[in-house]
């Protein structure tokens, strides 16, 4: 799936073309914003006007890309990553005082390691992302495979938060096969995990 970006009108700018040098300007306030909280920025609060779009990609490998060439600091990335916002199809960096789309070709981060910890005396499955989030596989943070309709090859994926999703790397995904059970579900016998008490679905066990 490839995500189109924001969409809107603005009369400081038009859509790819926010400004010049947007990322400068969206980190310097991602700065002073970081500066005054702690944590990730409570973004439901805020509220900005739409200033355009601008020519930054998220590839599908789930690296960051503006004006055709790969963001290399791995803390502006994350800065970033901390103000994305999905509204159906389209995403959005947000800060405090203005609001740009970009495009994602599939989800904006790639899960690249799991590990079985324990929570409130529950087994869990703790993923950790491209961009440093680490999230347990739970009912707020399940899991999904998709199959593609000619190879019939999945494309596992977990939330991360909000509508974000982060693919499962292929490495990690083997990894998770590794640990699956067959449980019987509503007749059908089931490939899967258990993570925080409940059993997430992976593929059904052919006959």
């Amino acid at each position: 799936m490839t995500a189109s970006h924001g969409k809107g009108s603005s009369d400081k700018t038009s859509p790819g073309h926010a400004s010049c040098d947007a990322v400068s300007q969206l980190s310097s306030q991602l700065a002073m914003s970081e500066q005054q909280k702690s944590g990730l920025p409570t973004m439901e609060q805020w509220d900005p006007p739409f200033c355009g779009d601008i020519d930054l990609v998220i590839r599908k490998d789930g690296s960051w890309h503006y004006m055709g060439s790969p963001i290399g600091r791995e803390r502006m990335v994350r800065l970033f990553a901390s103000v994305l916002r999905r509204e159906g199809e389209q995403y959005f960096l947000v800060t405090p005082v203005e609001k740009v789309g970009i495009q994602v070709e599939d989800v904006p981060f790639i899960a690249t390691s799991v590990a079985s910890i324990e929570r409130a005396g529950r087994q869990g499955l703790a993923f950790t992302t491209s961009v440093g989030d680490t999230v347990i596989l739970d009912a707020e943070h399940p899991l999904r495979v998709e199959l593609d309709p000619v190879t019939d090859e999945p494309s596992p994926y977990i939330r991360v938060r909000s509508d974000l999703e982060a693919r499962i790397h292929r490495n990690v995904f083997y990894e998770l096969v590794d640990m699956t059970d067959v449980r019987s579900i509503n007749g059908s016998d089931w490939y899967g995990v258990e993570s925080d008490g409940q059993f997430f679905t992976i593929a059904p066990v052919e006959k």
